[in-house]
């Protein structure tokens, strides 16, 4: 008898607990927006290499850049950072010049980075390109970047560091809208 009380409870409750209607129609509504990281280069150079420039440009190089190219993505990219870490155990001041062009040869942004001598600390700098950055169409039209590289400093070296050298690394992090 007890049971058969248990199980009448049960059935009732069932029937009068609280529910709400399955609403299959909240996918539709759901926005998926991952992150995509990546390197975008890498440059090095030695004290010695620099040296042998003496002052002004030692380093120059164009590179394709081809992160947008498919329009399934590049209409798609909501925002981004590009970060930049520059080391510097070198003797000399440097300058890094990192230019962005479009496919017709047409500057769409630069940035510049003065770095002290040796011992200068290591430095992260952080560029935003969409919400309240520099607009995404940068990103969005970037065919090439150009790194150079240019010695504010004499053709001497007086570093005591061992294996002095400059490096510049770059990475990006965007923000792509799937859905």
């Amino acid at each position: 008898m007890r049971t058969y009380y248990t199980l009448l409870m049960v059935i009732v409750l069932t029937f009068v607990s609280c529910s709400e209607d399955l609403n299959v129609n909240q996918a539709d509504d759901l926005a998926i927006e991952p992150t995509v990281a990546s390197s975008i280069f890498y440059f090095e150079s030695t004290e010695e290499v620099i040296n042998l420039a003496g002052t002004g440009g030692f380093y120059s190089e164009q590179f394709v850049f081809e992160a947008f190219s498919e329009s399934f993505i590049n209409d798609k990219v909501l925002d981004g950072i590009i970060t930049y870490q520059i080391s510097n155990t070198t003797s000399k001041a440097i300058e890094l010049q990192i230019e962005f062009f479009d496919a017709s040869g047409n500057t769409l942004d630069s940035e510049q980075f003065s770095i002290e001598a040796n011992p200068a600390p290591e430095t992260e700098i952080q560029v935003a390109y969409g919400n309240g950055g520099k607009s995404i169409q940068i990103l969005r039209n970037t065919s090439q970047i150009r790194v150079n590289g240019i010695n504010l400093g004499d053709g001497t070296s007086t570093s005591t560091q061992e294996n002095p050298k400059i490096i510049l690394k770059s990475s990006a992090a965007f923000r792509i809208k799937i859905r």
